[in-house]
């Protein structure tokens, strides 16, 4: 099942899936709860974020041919920081590029797969990770590359979780729709431009592996967003380093989780 979060004609938030031509079919109930398919339908007006998270955690460093590109060991254990709540946005909404992120430009791209968590864990084992899981969606980790690196106070988070840094969607694809999350392909397109383009079997940790590690001695909460990092291809790592700019438009395509866009825009145009 795909499952939309959506505002219908009459500005109420739905649940839903079966999503085709501008209608879904209702979903009644709580995603990490219990939930039912209904037969009603209702317009589609605008297409939210799947659900809220209750958290948001990340993995740094998960694909070998990245860690080459910027020539970082290869890690020994997952390395884990968060971003803001405030930092989500809908998808075919605009990534704002804050004021403090520009002259010079930094914000950079990063095509993730996210976990969706759908009951609470905690010291599982890999081979029980699987149970825990409701499904995966598309994740892009904004990220502002100056801030990570010197102007952050040497940790990541906060050049991560400026306002709409975190994208995702367009929907939950539930586990059942995914057989191995170790064999999709994930590709990143700026202004129709290939650039990533990769599969998860190149990740360092797995999916499974991720989500048993993180759950030692923490409580995985139901609804908590997992992006389990990003393949090569980033903007600052190119010979001539690329950044988000005004106008830009990202597409981020992994099989059988459709495609997230957003456009980019910066925080002087929308104070013009």
């Amino acid at each position: 099942m795909k499952i939309l979060r959506f505002i219908d004609e009459e500005g109420r938030v739905n649940l839903g899936c079966d999503y085709k031509e501008n209608e879904a079919k209702v979903i009644k109930g709580n995603l990490f709860d219990e939930f039912e398919t209904t037969d009603e339908t209702k317009i589609v007006k605008k297409i939210l974020t799947p659900f809220v998270p209750s958290n948001i955690l990340c993995i740094g460093l998960n694909y070998y041919e990245h860690a080459k590109e910027i020539k970082m060991p290869i890690p020994k254990y997952p390395a884990l920081f968060m971003k803001s709540l405030a930092s989500i946005q809908n998808p075919f909404d605009p990534i704002i590029i804050p004021k403090n992120c520009q002259n010079p430009d930094e914000v950079d791209y990063e095509i993730e797969l996210a976990i969706v968590i759908g009951k609470e864990c905690k010291n599982i084992t890999k081979d029980e990770a699987k149970n825990y899981i409701l499904g995966y969606t598309i994740a892009n980790d904004v990220s502002a590359r100056r801030w990570q690196k010197n102007a952050g106070g040497m940790q990541w988070v906060r050049s991560k979780s400026f306002d709409t840094f975190c994208p995702f969607g367009p929907y939950i694809a539930t586990k059942d729709e995914v057989s191995n999350p170790q064999n999709l392909n994930l590709v990143c397109y700026l202004n129709g431009d290939i650039m990533q383009n990769a599969n998860t079997s190149d990740m360092i940790f797995s999916v499974y592996e991720i989500v048993s590690y993180l759950s030692e001695g923490m409580t995985l909460l139901p609804g908590t967003l997992i992006l389990t990092g990003t393949p090569k291809g980033v903007g600052y790592a190119r010979k001539e380093p690329v950044y988000l700019k005004d106008k830009d438009i990202l597409e981020l395509k992994i099989d059988k989780l459709g495609v997230l866009v957003n456009r980019v825009q910066s925080e002087r145009d929308l104070c013009a």
